[in-house]
């Protein structure tokens, strides 16, 4: 009786190792398409002093 269980014991444990989970990891088969439409805009304020500011203006061919 004890040989019977042992057996029949190992054939449930072996049956059920054939159950094991399987994972995975493959490549789409499409590209992965990333749509961005992105607006940026930019405002830029300078702040000169005084004595900059009069240069400036005096000496336009600076730049």
């Amino acid at each position: 009786m004890k040989a019977l269980n042992s057996l029949l014991m190992a054939g449930v444990m072996l049956s059920l190792a054939g159950c094991i989970p399987r994972i995975e990891v493959a490549a789409p088969k499409e590209p992965i398409t990333i749509n961005m439409n992105v607006k940026i805009e930019h405002e830029i304020h300078i702040k000169v002093d005084k004595d900059v500011e009069a240069l400036l203006k005096n000496q336009s061919d600076l730049f």
